[in-house]
């Protein structure tokens, strides 16, 4: 009688984990990348946070500034530059196609440089988030506001990392296609809002960073962006009312990136 030889199944029952478990062990040995995505998010917004309360009790809205700085900081240069590099480095050297040969889906495939991106930016809001509220910092109005800016903005920038991709012939001209989307997002800060012509602000309030600052700022500060110099806090009941939009600007985002991403990434250079 003939024996059957059940090949291993371990990575085609979770082929995600061990790509993931890849990807992040190359992100650590890169100490340069390990760096830049800690010390930044982390030190640039607890500096603001200390230099504009200069000893003062801190409020609402300079918790808010932090925390918005610390997604501007964390979205752009440890989601969505990191996944950029890694994804054009891989295509490069012919990763990603021998990858699709083997168990993993093309979903797994495109999901696994996203990880180690999303550990860092969860270990830097805790860290930050830690500080600005152990120095004390109102506790924030509608925490699951902030949640869902983070988590969606780390959706959202992936994906827009997998379709920039596509016009990235290499790690070096990241550094360049990188450019739009780093621009259009440091238009969403609210400080940077505040001083557009109204507008031009109203095309910028649609814009993926400016929902995540939008989200950030309900969650922690209960002020709505729109007219925050006059506009009185809501409560926690009061934010769920003013959430729609960016909800709604952050999902629609989202639906155009994976559509982009569907349609035009490529898993092998072709000249």
């Amino acid at each position: 009688m003939t024996t059957l030889v059940t090949p291993p199944t371990s990575f085609r029952r979770r082929p995600l984990a061990a790509l993931s478990k890849a990807e992040y062990l190359q992100f650590r040995r890169n100490k340069t990348l390990v760096y830049m995505a800690t010390v930044f998010p982390i030190g640039l917004p607890l500096a603001l946070f200390f230099i504009a309360g200069k000893g003062e009790t801190p409020t609402a809205a300079m918790a808010a500034t932090a925390v918005e700085m610390l997604a501007l900081l964390a979205l752009l240069f440890v989601q969505y530059y990191s996944v950029l590099s890694m994804v054009t480095t891989r295509r490069g050297e012919g990763v990603l196609k021998r990858l699709r040969t083997g168990e993993a889906a093309d979903w797994q495939i495109q999901t696994a440089p996203a990880v180690p991106g999303a550990v860092v930016t969860l270990f830097c809001s805790v860290v930050v988030a830690a500080v600005v509220y152990g120095a004390g910092a109102p506790a924030p109005v509608n925490p699951l506001a902030i949640v869902l800016a983070l988590v969606g903005g780390t959706v959202l920038f992936s994906l827009l990392a997998l379709a920039t991709s596509a016009v990235t012939k290499n790690a070096e001209a990241a550094q360049i296609t990188s450019l739009p989307v780093m621009t259009i997002a440091m238009l969403g800060l609210v400080s940077i809002r505040d001083i557009l012509p109204d507008r031009l602000a109203g095309v910028v309030d649609w814009t993926p960073f400016a929902a995540v600052s939008d989200l950030v700022f309900l969650g922690a500060s209960g002020t709505p962006v729109t007219g925050t110099a006059t506009a009185p806090a809501l409560d926690f009941a009061g934010t769920f009312a003013e959430l729609g939009r960016p909800f709604a600007t952050l999902a629609i985002w989202t639906v155009l990136a994976l559509v982009l991403t569907r349609r035009s990434f490529r898993w092998d250079d072709r000249g």
